[in-house]
């Protein structure tokens, strides 16, 4: 029975980054002798033991062989006979398919160091194309290895490209697309991750809205880059300079989504693409039974981005009415998030990444003097039922005027 640290920890040592969690394989080990030892199994598919002091997982080593369609496809083999080469050659990437001996030495069989070194991204063997989740997870990597320099193999983009022509991207199940997706949202360049899913035809399997907005375009005086993508992948980045909340970096993703279906005699003008927005958002999010809060972010920001951009131009009642709208008094902090957003999409553009962008700070002004108007007051001056909400309102109003004062 032998013990080695693989896959992301083996990596992250390497690059001298923090080691988020270490996995285990375990040669030459039977489940009733890591029972024995003290470990919990946990694993259904195949055997996988938590061990008993530091909860870690260890996992028997095990080879895969590919009897059906999608990512549970799969018949497992964990025995004995199984070599740690064998283990590792099941994985998807290079980098990720090296273990580390308790004595410190690194067995790379397939050239994870020298990628490593390289900056590549690149599959382990031809068996890459058995496990759609992997089109994912790579793309993933690129988001968070691309400001390291890292890129994309073009062998592995042809496999990828070859396994969404051949419909095996289609077997993917909405929950494991979420899951990778969010993930995505907190790597150091989310754009990335949209990129390689568009170079090799992914994008437009999985996430259509979003890319039906690259070639869109839009007027160049607000919009110097144009096209709708671009601008969109351009706010995205901007999320990650202010802020790591995903919630905030998804409602920036899919703020403009209703610019893909403007009609062709508008453009480049998209009137009315907030309503259209809210739509492909909900649908967006059904589809992939994405969490409420998220859900609910991109809907406000769709909807109210542009009052947003406008704010110092708004009249006194419907800045009040957004604020409304946005239940800025009840929920302060995702009226935080919402400007964020806003911030981000106004900076998402061509030349315009580091520009001031003074409406958040009126909105929050103007939240703040509707916030010193009370109902308390009005109850005392013997005010009563609906005139009570009458009268709040036009002190509100009143309050929100003298900011322009």
């Amino acid at each position: 029975m032998k013990t080695y640290l693989v896959g992301g920890a083996v990596r992250d040592e390497l690059l001298d980054l923090p080691v988020r969690e270490r996995d285990w394989v375990v040669i030459g080990a039977t489940p009733e002798e890591m029972l024995k030892r003290g470990f919990k199994q946990v694993g259904r598919e195949f055997p996988v033991f938590l061990h008993p002091k530091t909860a870690e997982e260890y996992a028997l080593a095990r080879t895969e062989r590919k009897t059906g369609p999608g990512y549970t496809g799969f018949t497992v083999h964990a025995g004995t006979d199984v070599t740690l080469e064998e283990d590792l050659e099941r994985r998807d990437l290079t980098i990720n398919a090296m273990a580390k001996a308790p004595d410190g030495t690194i067995i790379d069989p397939f050239g994870g160091q020298e990628h490593i070194r390289e900056g590549l991204l690149c599959h382990v063997s031809p068996a890459f194309v058995e496990d759609p989740v992997r089109i994912l997870r790579v793309a993933r990597f690129a988001a968070r290895f691309s400001g390291r320099g890292f890129r994309l193999s073009h062998g592995t983009n042809a496999l990828m490209r070859s396994m969404v022509e051949s419909g095996e991207v289609d077997q993917l199940v909405p929950e494991r697309v979420w899951s990778e997706m969010e993930k995505a949202l907190q790597e150091d360049q989310p754009s990335r991750f949209f990129e390689v899913l568009r170079d090799c035809g992914a994008l437009a399997k999985l996430f259509p809205e979003i890319d039906r907005l690259f070639g869109v375009p839009q007027p160049a005086k607000y919009h110097p880059e144009i096209d709708t993508g671009i601008h969109t992948l351009m706010v995205l980045e901007q999320t990650v300079r202010l802020s790591e909340d995903a919630q905030i970096r998804f409602a920036a993703l899919v703020h403009d989504l209703g610019k893909a279906e403007t009609a062709p005699d508008k453009l480049p003008s998209h009137n009315g693409h907030e309503q259209r927005s809210v739509k492909l958002i909900n649908d967006l999010c059904t589809r992939y039974k994405i969490p409420n809060g998220f859900r609910d972010l991109a809907v406000m920001v769709a909807r109210h981005h542009t009052h947003c951009h406008r704010a110092q131009e708004l009249r006194p009642t419907t800045l009040l009415d957004t604020l409304e709208a946005l239940d800025a008094f009840r929920r302060p902090e995702r009226f935080e998030a919402f400007l964020v957003a806003c911030e981000a999409d106004a900076r998402g553009r061509g030349g315009m990444e580091d520009r001031l962008y003074p409406q958040a700070q009126y909105f929050r002004d103007a939240l703040a003097a509707a916030n010193k108007v009370t109902a308390g007051p009005l109850l005392k001056q013997g005010i009563q039922g609906e005139a009570v909400g009458r009268r709040l309102r036009q002190l509100r109003v009143e309050a929100i005027q003298a900011l322009k004062a």
